[in-house]
């Protein structure tokens, strides 16, 4: 499979490097004074400044499995193991999950493990693992 590549808006560069690095483990690449490649679990993700404005984004969400999922959101499917551990992790260092770390379709095909949080930015993630990868698009 081919990384992907996506590039977000922030207003806090520093304080948003420090998540993806500090917090999410990302290796940071190429930089520059307004912007910051990093290798987001084997993808690249680049940060860059953009200007503050007063105008307040609108969070959009759509009801599954009773929760609020956050549109748009991005992130990776990992390993079951690698999912785990980095669970454990964002929980040992306190971040308020959206959607705390569960499992869904349970015993069924296609379970996953699903966590949702923020970055500084207001940027919604999902990370998520399959029991059996060949089931990623099973319906």
């Amino acid at each position: 499979m081919n990384p992907f590549h996506l590039a977000i808006p922030v207003t806090d560069l520093e304080k948003s490097r420090h998540f993806y690095k500090e917090i999410l483990g990302c290796k940071e690449g190429r930089s520059d004074a307004n912007w910051v490649d990093l290798n987001f679990f084997g993808h690249q993700l680049v940060i860059h400044q953009k200007p503050e404005t007063n105008q307040k984004e609108r969070q959009v969400s759509n009801p599954v499995d009773g929760h609020h999922v956050p549109v748009p959101h991005f992130g990776v499917v990992l390993n079951w193991e690698d999912w785990v551990k980095l669970s454990d992790t964002l929980q040992e260092k306190n971040i308020k999950f959206v959607i705390k770390p569960y499992i869904r379709f349970k015993g069924e095909v296609g379970e996953q493990a699903t966590m949702f949080f923020y970055d500084p930015e207001n940027n919604a993630l999902e990370f998520k693992a399959f029991k059996n990868i060949d089931q990623l698009f099973a319906k």
